[in-house]
């Protein structure tokens, strides 16, 4: 018989876990490129719709996606500086948003809804950041092979971890017992 796990994820990774620094690093390495890449768009002065194939570096861009890189970036960023659960969250949530961003402008790639001014690398450079960010924000969280003592994977079997809480005390127990504590 299952029972569903009722816990919430984001309350089980402690403050000091060794996983805040993987998450605080890949939102603000990430946001920091987003950032360049937006206020390089908006030093250029390309229009703010304008789909006339206007590059910085190597992507397609216009004034639209400059302002929205740099609000992502300033986001991601943020993360960073509050990092912990937070930034795994948010990197977890912007990459599943960069994918399917990849994924809509790719759909709108050739025609007048391309308002801001995508092309295939655009597209490409979406879903790379997106699985990059998700990659951010699940490291340690989840997979086959995480450790029994990840509050994640105690989240995910708390029957077994309870067993193995158990199985560690009457261990304890003993240990004190026969030396007398």
């Amino acid at each position: 018989m299952t029972h569903p796990v009722e816990a919430q994820l984001d309350e089980h990774l402690p403050a000091d876990h060794k996983l805040i620094t993987v998450y605080r690093v890949g939102a603000g390495l990430t946001g920091l490129l987003l950032v360049v890449f937006g206020v390089l768009g908006l030093i250029d002065r390309i229009g703010f719709f304008d789909t006339g194939g206007d590059t910085v570096l190597s992507l397609n861009t216009n004034g639209a996606l400059s302002v929205l890189s740099i609000c992502v970036g300033l986001l991601l960023f943020a993360g960073m500086v509050i990092g912990g659960n937070f930034a795994s969250t948010l990197n977890i949530t912007l990459g599943l948003a960069f994918i399917a961003s990849g994924f809509v402008n790719l759909a709108l790639l050739d025609t007048e809804l391309n308002f801001l001014a995508f092309e295939i690398q655009n597209v490409l450079f979406s879903f790379v950041v997106g699985v990059m960010l998700m990659w951010f924000g699940m490291y340690g969280r989840v997979g086959s092979a995480l450790p029994h003592d990840n509050p994640y994977w105690r989240a995910r079997h708390p029957e077994q971890a309870a067993r193995e809480d158990r199985a560690r005390e009457r261990a304890r127990a003993r240990l004190q017992a026969r030396h007398g504590l």
